[in-house]
């Protein structure tokens, strides 16, 4: 009879080696049995990751929750907002800059008008009311 190397004293396979109670073949106490061990073994390593994966995930929404309370309570803005504000005060910088070249070159036409020019001149026949002009 031929084990491999592994020795086996009767049908359990608990003689010398690695026989022995681990879950009725024990590591290589019968054909199967080490790889029975290491898929359990992965098994539970899976259920635990799934377990941590999910606290982690209860744990980051638990935090996330504070974060938000806590931001609400001292008066601080989102990030989102923030750019929002910054975007409209972008806008209103442009235009007045905007307005304030245009403002200059109205004012400078101001400037180089001839001095003996008025807004409004008078003249004959503007008044219907005046002698020698209207009606």
């Amino acid at each position: 009879m031929q084990d491999g190397g592994q020795g086996s004293s009767g049908p359990g396979g608990s003689g010398s080696g690695f026989g022995g109670g681990f879950g009725g073949g024990g590591l290589g106490g019968g054909p199967g049995g080490r790889g029975k061990f290491f898929d359990d073994l992965a098994g539970m390593a899976g259920g635990a990751f799934s377990v941590l994966s999910g606290l982690r995930a209860e744990i980051e929404s638990a935090v996330q929750a504070q974060v938000e309370a806590l931001t609400a309570r001292l008066n601080l803005v989102k990030r989102e907002e923030l750019d929002a504000a910054l975007e409209v005060a972008r806008r209103a910088r442009e235009q007045a800059e905007e307005l304030a070249v245009r403002v200059a070159a109205l004012e400078a036409r101001m400037n180089t008008a001839p001095a003996d020019a008025t807004p409004f001149e008078t003249g004959a026949g503007t008044d219907p009311t005046e002698a020698g002009g209207g009606i």
